[in-house]
């Protein structure tokens, strides 16, 4: 896993745990959450604001597949926010989910409202596997959120779907089966129940 040296506390810290903080009249500094959330919460006069570490959580989807996920809490202008993503090779990726709550919300009912919001969103399956690649199953919906693909040089989007990375191309042929169909297209921001 790579890490990345807070340029405030100068610890080692996980890439996924470090925000560039600053401007471009001032400049930026790699900060570790910890010390992200400090200057946040000094810049937003918080008194007493404390940042919060969560232990991973091991769950399992409604396939039987377990998913191991980190939390991130982070000041986000005037609000709360704590994320929970699976890691492959050291990045985010797969699941990701996100509660907003107030900066003085207790940290741990938001943990059990995220907890509850991803165990909701893991009991749903969207895809099944064929002989012609992943395709939409029977229940004919799709929940998940758009990307960018790493494989591709021009920043053409992928979408992830029931934790697994789709790429545009399996994702246009997947919805190629509904031809003549209509459909609703909504987006939604990551911390909304969708």
């Amino acid at each position: 896993m790579q890490t990345i040296i807070c340029d405030a506390c100068h610890q080692p810290t996980p890439a996924h745990d470090v925000v560039n903080y600053g401007s471009m009249e001032g400049g930026y500094r790699k900060l570790c959450g910890r010390c992200f959330n400090g200057a946040a919460a000094s810049r937003l006069g918080l008194q007493g604001f404390e940042h919060v570490v969560f232990e991973p959580v091991r769950m399992v989807d409604g396939r039987g597949a377990e998913h191991e996920f980190r939390f991130r809490s982070w000041l986000c202008g005037t609000g709360l926010a704590i994320d929970a993503f699976e890691l492959r090779d050291g990045s985010p990726a797969g699941y990701r989910f996100q509660v907003i709550g107030e900066p003085d919300d207790e940290p741990l009912e938001l943990l059990g409202r995220l907890i509850g919001k991803m165990r909701r969103a893991l009991a749903l399956t969207h895809l099944e596997d064929t002989d012609h690649g992943p395709q939409v199953n029977d229940g004919l919906v799709l929940r998940g959120t758009v990307d960018s693909d790493p494989d591709e040089d021009h920043r053409v989007p992928m979408v992830v779907i029931d934790g697994r990375a789709i790429s545009w191309d399996e994702f246009g042929r997947m919805v190629a089966t509904f031809e003549g169909w209509q459909f609703r297209l909504e987006f939604r921001d990551r911390s909304e129940e969708v």
